[in-house]
């Protein structure tokens, strides 16, 4: 009798459509699933992953997209999920996750492998010399020391300062839906005493003498398409959410977490269509001038009709709405006002094989600053042009999982921040440029040895692959920029103002880019639908 009552409950459940089966679609397809819809996600590409998307050529395994896993907890709350149960209102931080207490995560090790990076970055200055970051609290002080003893005692008070604001911006406010000015301005006093609002660059500055570690202590907001010169310095707790919970690595790469979560997504009875490019988000006109259009489904590129009355949109926030929506049915978000926000920079990502005899004097994470910092970030967010120097983000996965290149080889990947495509550059021209001259770089400068006579593969990407496979606006790479212009309330909504049935997830919407903040993300929407669903579900539970 219960099997055929939840058969009857099955059928009697809304359908939910969400678009992308990126990180932030496939999260939320697992929270929808376990609430109690049926879920169909529908992906442009032939697999899934979006950013994430992995390339296998020549033996070679690239992961094309993410590569830094912090906060585990947020996995194994996925993970933990059954079928119509939820964690929506159990703690977001539990008490021995707080305390960063070694557990067994034994529903994480039926998907996937994690496993911990130290150091979590090497950090090479143009010099050649280089910092480690590991979170060890003895190591970090002794490198500070070597580079300038003064900045101890600053580190001192950077340290408390970035604490506070990683308790009330990650811990206490991380999962806030800012769905009105109103609950914006109730926690801005507290930022503003923080002096959380300033930039991160400014505010790291205070503490820091030597130019070292000011970028040390700002960089990684380039990792999820922020501009340390204007954004908030509340992105300091970055510094503090990976000293807390550490850098992980999931064996297989990150597509073999994603593959994990579309198993997971999978048992619990969602559907995914690959192949499937949306055209158009069909829309119920309004009743009247006060009501609210409807979401009536969507249409596929291929002529099917799919109905649903709930449509989320894992994908760019600008072309979810200028491109999938009438502007007729938008009065908040508007053509003007989606072209007027500020989209992050873009990539080139060089992605190479090659044979190795010898050890590299690296590590999994490398980061590579090039001679100037604060003007190179200007001549990538502001004048929007191609510096002849560059900045990297060097990835050898190989270096802890051999699984991914022929015996003899390593995988990798170095990715160049670059301007978005406001900027006009026609990067059939300058995309093969740049990748010559930085793999010549690594080379000739001593990180890849050899690594012009050893290359086996090399291939990249530019940000016309961002344009026109992902769908981003003006090839942005993470969305809307983080900013404070852009930051909670002033973000894109996971709730859509204009049209009832409409909601947003992952990189563009609250709470911002990187891979935690999409997966908190999900749990933000998923608590949306949940309230504006919650009599459905209560019947669907036969509460």
């Amino acid at each position: 009798m219960m099997k055929d009552h939840k058969s009857e409950l099955h059928k009697s459940r809304n359908t939910a459509i969400i678009i992308g089966a990126g990180f932030g679609g496939l999260s939320l397809g697992i929270r929808l699933q376990s609430l109690g819809f049926n879920t169909i996600i529908l992906e442009k590409l032939d697999a899934p992953g979006g950013r994430a998307y992995v390339k296998k050529v020549k033996g070679f395994t690239f992961d094309m997209g993410p590569t830094v896993i912090t906060v585990p907890h947020f996995i194994e709350e996925l993970f933990s999920l059954e079928q119509l149960q939820d964690d929506l209102n159990k703690p977001d931080f539990p008490q021995e996750v707080l305390l960063n207490k070694d557990s067994e995560k034994t529903s994480t090790k039926k998907y996937a492998k994690i496993v911990p990076i130290k150091p979590f970055y090497r950090i090479y200055f143009h010099d050649k010399t280089y910092f480690d970051y590991d979170g060890d609290p003895v190591n970090t002080r002794r490198q500070i020391k070597e580079i300038e003893e003064e900045d101890l005692e600053g580190y001192e008070r950077f340290h408390q300062d970035a604490e506070a604001i990683f308790k009330r911006g990650f811990l206490e406010l991380g999962y806030t839906f800012f769905g009105s000015a109103k609950e914006m301005f109730k926690v801005l006093p507290d930022l503003l005493k923080l002096d959380a609002v300033r930039s991160l660059f400014s505010f790291t500055s205070k503490y820091f003498k030597s130019d070292k570690l000011r970028q040390v202590f700002s960089f990684e907001t380039l990792l999820v398409g922020g501009n340390p010169l204007s954004v908030p310095a509340i992105y300091s707790m970055i510094h503090f959410v990976e000293k807390t919970w550490g850098v992980h690595y999931v064996m297989g790469g990150t597509g073999a977490l994603i593959n994990g979560m579309v198993k997971k997504y999978h048992e619990l009875g969602g559907q995914i269509k690959y192949n499937s490019e949306i055209e158009e988000i069909t829309i119920n006109k309004r009743q009247n001038f006060f009501s609210k259009p409807k979401v009536s489904g969507v249409q596929i590129r291929n002529g099917e009709l799919l109905k649903s009355n709930v449509v989320v949109s894992n994908g760019d926030y600008a072309n979810t709405y200028m491109r999938l929506i009438n502007n007729k049915f938008r009065r908040w978000n508007k053509d003007w006002k989606v072209k007027k926000m500020n989209y992050s920079m873009s990539l080139v990502v060089i992605y190479f094989g090659f044979k190795y005899d010898k050890e590299l004097n690296l590590r999994h994470h490398n980061i590579i600053l090039g001679p100037r910092y604060e003007a190179l970030l200007s001549d990538i967010f502001k004048r929007k042009i191609l510096a002849k120097d560059f900045s990297q983000y060097l990835h050898i996965p190989t270096l802890t999982d051999r699984s991914l290149a022929p015996k003899g080889h390593h995988a990798a990947y170095t990715l160049v921040p670059v301007p978005n495509n406001a900027s006009n550059i026609d990067w059939s021209i300058e995309g093969p440029k740049l990748t010559k001259i930085v793999l010549s770089f690594l080379d000739s400068e001593g990180y890849i040895p050899d690594l012009q006579k050893n290359l086996v593969h090399s291939e990249f990407i530019t940000p016309d692959y961002f344009e026109n496979i992902l769908n981003s606006h003006l090839g942005n790479s993470f969305g809307v920029e983080p900013r404070l212009t852009h930051s909670a309330f002033f973000r894109p909504h996971n709730k859509s103002e204009d049209i009832e049935g409409l909601y947003l997830v992952g990189a563009s919407t609250q709470p911002g880019a990187g891979t935690p903040s999409v997966m908190m993300s999900a749990k933000m929407t998923a608590r949306v639908i949940a309230n504006d669903f919650y009599d459905d579900l209560k019947e669907w539970r036969g509460e």
